[in-house]
């Protein structure tokens, strides 16, 4: 049975949002009008915005999906910008997006856009069109267009879509660029390890078995751990792929989803950095939407598929819970205990002021400094630390492998005996 969205003012002169389930579009309005309510808004919400749950082999199918028809976020930043300087200008939606078609390089979205742009001329609107490609354009992407088309404010809505995709790829750009000097040192260690342990500890102990000394305990530890590695380097690199294979499963899960973004929220300064990203993302797509004349449900609706924190994900859903029952949604914010005092402050001096959308996007603007501020902190640690953890695994396995000829006149002796 569909469902649909809707906000009222009851009898008692209270404002409500909720949802409700009809057999269609006439018999909801008949169950809202029959208890006296006043009814402001009504629309219904279509199945790809329903937070309906899935089963493991569903979101899998759908995050390879994503994955096939994703599309790079600079090409979708310029699209978006392009789309809304010609609608403004004067063009139809309908030319707009055939001309962007015919300029588009990356040949998946190009693709997109002529079925977007057949859709437009088999009378479909712009944001039901671009639903039918939730691996391009997100659930948030089509919420606002919709709030757009609804409001006759289009091309505003697209120029403040495309400052956000700009700043999302900004602070993207800055996190990637924070963890990929460790990522590549970690990779690089490890490349560097299992090459000594694959190729090198073998021909050395080949050498120090024609001793037939006893070697040093650091020297007997590495020459094992080669043994195991060299002798079963198949079976260990396709138990590692199948770890990581079933670990990223698991975070799909609602249990493993909350454990791993827990873990990931509590690590040393990754994990600071990793939450003021999030908060930045939470302010700035909850203020787009609340200046779009989005509800305050169906925003952080959309918001909650936007954080991509499991965590964050079930406060939103508390949070949504209270505000039904009547709570501001600066005191939900706050009974959840997950986000920062900073944001509920600035959340509740916009419901005061009735500016919720600007103190939202001053929010969003603090994280993003918090963001710098981190990645700033980080390259001036890491690198120097990454250095030393390389230099140290290299030097334990060197001395390690050397250690025995540094006794070499008493490995000789032995062996000659």
């Amino acid at each position: 049975m569909p469902i649909f969205g809707y906000i009222v003012t009851e009898t008692d002169g209270t404002r409500r949002e909720d949802r409700i389930r009809a057999t269609n579009y006439e018999s909801a309005w008949e169950q809202l009008t029959k208890r006296g309510a006043k009814i402001i808004s009504l629309r219904e919400i279509k199945i790809s915005e329903q937070a309906r749950s899935a089963s493991i082999v569903d979101q899998v199918s759908t995050a390879i999906y994503r994955l096939k028809t994703r599309v790079p976020l600079n090409n979708l930043v310029f699209f978006t910008r392009q789309l809304s300087t010609m609608f403004s200008a004067g063009l139809t939606i309908e030319k707009s997006i055939a001309n962007l078609m015919q300029e588009e390089k990356h040949r998946g979205f190009k693709k997109t856009l002529a079925e977007v742009a057949n859709d437009l001329k088999r009378g479909k609107s712009l944001s039901d069109s671009l639903g039918e490609h939730p691996g391009v354009f997100d659930a948030l992407f089509v919420a606002l267009v919709n709030a757009g088309e609804v409001s006759g404010s289009l091309h505003v809505v697209l120029l403040e879509l495309s400052n956000y995709l700009e700043s999302v790829a900004d602070t993207k750009r800055k996190v990637v660029s924070a963890l990929a000097y460790p990522t590549f040192v970690v990779i690089f260690m490890l490349g560097i390890l299992g090459a000594l342990l694959v190729f090198i500890v073998p021909q050395f102990t080949s050498i120090y078995n024609n001793f037939g000394a006893e070697l040093p305990i650091q020297t007997r530890i590495l020459v094992s751990v080669s043994d195991t590695v060299s002798g079963h380097f198949i079976e260990f690199t396709g138990l590692g792929l199948v770890v990581l294979f079933f670990g990223w499963i698991m975070t799909l899960t609602e249990k493993g989803g909350i454990a791993w973004d827990t873990f990931r929220m509590k690590f040393p300064v990754l994990g600071q950095l990793h939450h003021d990203a999030m908060m930045n993302r939470f302010a700035k797509t909850f203020g787009i939407l609340m200046g779009a004349g989005v509800p305050i449900l169906e925003s952080l609706t959309h918001t909650k598929r936007v954080v991509r924190n499991h965590v964050v994900e079930r406060a939103i859903e508390q949070c949504q819970t209270m505000i039904r029952d009547g709570f501001a949604v600066s005191v939900a914010l706050k009974k959840v205990k997950v986000f920062p005092s900073t944001l509920i402050q600035l959340v509740a001096t916009g419901e005061e002021t009735g500016e919720m959308d600007q103190l939202l996007d001053r929010a969003a603007y603090f994280y993003e400094k918090q963001v710098e501020a981190v990645v700033e902190r980080l390259t001036s640690l890491i690198q120097p630390l990454m250095i030393v953890l390389l230099g140290g695994v290299v030097i334990i396995i060197v001395v390690a492998i050397y250690l025995p000829i540094f006794n070499i006149g008493r490995a000789l002796r032995a062996g000659l005996g």
